[in-house]
């Protein structure tokens, strides 16, 4: 079991002391860190105390320690998964052959292009969220927030230890320009279209961190079975503090749903006026926000057809979710079937399996957003409302691959532009559905006895402590 040194000013598992080179670099790299946290973090909470959790070890037991910390102060460290011996290579040509603690020559370029991708994505999602304090619903959202906040700083991190460690002076130049680019920025934004949204509600949030932190978990997993050893045993850590952010989006709309419907269960309405006059957010709107952030999140995975991801199976650098669960580890006979449309006309094509990589994960992803669905729709129906949640067709509103730059209605239905145009203000989030989001969220509630009205309080608290615990100490 690797030994955890928290006692360094980076904390880490990795023997960090015993590369001064590497630490110097790093503990250089810190303070522009924390000048980046302090200019994009949470704004206005800096000097707070928050009742965070934080990585103390990569134990599957008693492996963070919760307390009151003020976030600049975080302990944001590195830490690997502990290693597996002997371990093999996944997937691919390579199968069954030793992984690389190195990187290989032919491989350096694409796994810096991976590892820079990865990372961009961290720090995106913390800018995005910046304004979000000032809004909250509740005291215990307000520090779920931050927690989904530190740890994507602390994946951030986890991704420029790689790039130190591993790339040399291109590494470093790479880890100095994760902090130069901002989300939204038109002159440097990030690198993945969905980390450039405006995320700046809280039903944005809980959507965001249900579908976008969930495409994370997919391309962690994908990542864990990398050929890479430490890239690997990163993303296997990673992971374990990514269970907390989908938590947060699954339970955060579970609550504004069972809200939404329990009230129009009591006041016997439907009606979607009479409903926003009841300051609830209404079925409806739920939909169009659901439909935004999952087909945002769906472009993350790349195009259906793809010879990248047919390069990165192959060179073992990139694998399937849970590789071990499939039978086929090599992928050279199989192949995918998709649906297109050539000239106005659907046209079946099956393409060599290891080119539909990105469409094998995205498979298994839409089966889990579904789950997390089902869930929602379940509590609707629990309260006696005849309304249903539905994951669009992943045709629809897409900017990536081969469905992109066509028009598709939400079953997937081809359509022309003009009929797109026409009908997208009942798809996807108005200015105005937008504006009326907004307008409930207009004064934050800082009272840790108090819930905004549009949420239902959660079940139950974080470790232990009751829902109405002061998670965050906030001087108003």
């Amino acid at each position: 079991m690797s030994q955890v040194i928290n006692d360094d000013k980076i904390p880490n598992n990795v023997h960090l002391a015993d590369d001064k080179k590497l630490q110097r670099a790093l503990e250089a790299w810190q303070p522009n860190y924390i000048n980046w946290w302090k200019e994009m973090g949470p704004v206005g909470f800096q000097e707070d105390d928050v009742y965070l959790r934080t990585a103390i070890s990569v134990e599957s037991d008693g492996w963070a320690n919760f307390d009151y910390v003020k976030m600049p102060d975080y302990r944001w460290g590195i830490f690997l998964a502990d290693p597996v011996k002997d371990r093999t290579i996944a997937c691919g040509d390579d199968y069954g052959k030793p992984v690389w603690q190195q990187v290989p020559g032919e491989h350096r370029n694409t796994l810096r292009r991976l590892i820079v991708t990865q990372g961009d994505t961290e720090p995106a999602s913390v800018e995005q969220q910046r304004l979000l304090g000032q809004t909250c619903p509740s005291v215990y959202d307000l520090r779920n927030l931050f927690q989904v906040n530190v740890e994507e700083g602390r994946h951030l991190w986890a991704m420029v230890f790689l790039l130190h460690s591993h790339f040399g002076r291109d590494g470093r130049e790479e880890a100095e320009a994760l902090l130069e680019r901002r989300s939204g920025d038109a002159n440097k934004p990030r690198l993945l279209g969905a980390f450039n949204e405006p995320c700046t509600d809280w039903l944005s949030f809980f959507m965001f961190t249900f579908f976008t932190d969930r495409d994370g978990k997919y391309q962690l997993l994908a990542l864990a079975e990398s050929a890479f050893d430490p890239l690997s045993r990163t993303t296997r850590f990673m992971l374990t503090e990514e269970a907390h952010h989908m938590f947060v989006g699954e339970t955060g709309v579970l609550r504004v749903v069972d809200r939404t419907s329990s009230q129009m269960k009591a006041h016997n309405v439907e009606d979607l006026d009479k409903v926003r006059a009841l300051g609830l957010i209404d079925l409806p709107t739920m939909q169009k926000y659901l439909n935004l952030w999952f087909t945002l999140s769906l472009d993350l995975f790349g195009g259906e057809i793809s010879s990248n991801a047919a390069s990165y199976f192959a060179s073992g650098i990139k694998g399937r979710a849970k590789e071990a669960s499939h039978e086929d580890h090599i992928a050279l006979n199989g192949t995918y079937g998709f649906d297109q449309f050539k000239d106005g006309k659907k046209v079946h094509e099956d393409v060599p399996l290891r080119n539909a990589m990105n469409e094998v994960l995205r498979d298994e992803y839409v089966e889990d957003c579904q789950r997390g669905v089902d869930k929602w729709n379940r509590t609707i129906a629990a309260n006696g409302i005849q309304f249903q949640l539905k994951l669009p067709s992943r045709r629809f509103h897409r900017h990536v691959g081969i469905y992109s730059g066509m028009c598709f209605d939400t079953d997937g239905n081809p359509i022309d532009a003009a009929t797109f145009a026409a009908k997208q203000d009942a798809w996807l989030p108005t200015d105005a559905d937008k504006a009326y989001v907004k307008s409930l969220q207009q004064k934050p509630v800082y009272d840790p006895k108090q819930m905004a009205n549009w949420i239902g309080a959660p079940k139950q608290g974080i470790k232990g402590r009751p829902v109405d615990f002061e998670y965050v100490r906030h001087e108003v």
